[in-house]
């Protein structure tokens, strides 16, 4: 585990839709900032002395089958664009960690969940609302699986990966 740096829970996306989700944030993600790939956040910040008992809880939770999930549009973020994500069942799942996170939880987590994936951030309102007038001429929801979950440690910036958990089957 990292030692004092802040841990990250991400959705992790099946291969095709990351390959697309990931493409359009190289494309349109100002590229001095993109640092990461695209992905689901479910927990932004964790202390780092909660690593065991995160581990633990993501190695049981991921023993089940993959939550079903839907992008099912275009969220304008004012200065970004992302799609929305469905998914109730990872919503229960993220409900269930938060329970036992209870009393860890920083300001951005301990708030009303709202699954997305964001391929741009840090734009003019002008350049956003061109992307999603774009995006939104030939959007399509689009139904997948998660695959797991990731663990990453926050580092100057950059999220190194811990430990990856996949669902059953995957």
């Amino acid at each position: 585990m990292s030692a004092g740096k802040p841990l990250l829970i991400t959705a992790e996306l099946p291969g095709d839709v990351l390959a697309w989700a990931d493409g359009l944030r190289r494309a349109h993600y100002p590229p001095e900032k993109n640092r990461l790939r695209a992905h689901v956040t479910l927990f932004h910040a964790l202390p780092p002395s909660a690593g065991g008992e995160v581990r633990r809880l993501l190695g049981e939770l991921s023993k089940g089958a993959p939550p079903r999930a839907r992008i099912t549009g275009i969220w304008d973020m004012g200065t970004g664009t992302a799609f929305d994500v469905a998914s109730e069942e990872m919503t229960e799942l993220h409900a269930a960690m938060a329970a036992r996170f209870h009393g860890l939880l920083g300001w951005q987590d301990d708030r009303r969940l709202r699954l997305h994936i964001t391929v741009q951030n840090k734009v003019s309102r002008e350049v956003a609302k061109a992307l999603q007038v774009e995006l939104g001429a030939c959007f399509l929801p689009r139904a997948f699986r998660f695959r797991g979950f990731g663990l990453y440690a926050w580092d100057e910036g950059l999220w190194r990966l811990i430990s990856d958990y996949p669902f059953r089957g995957f």
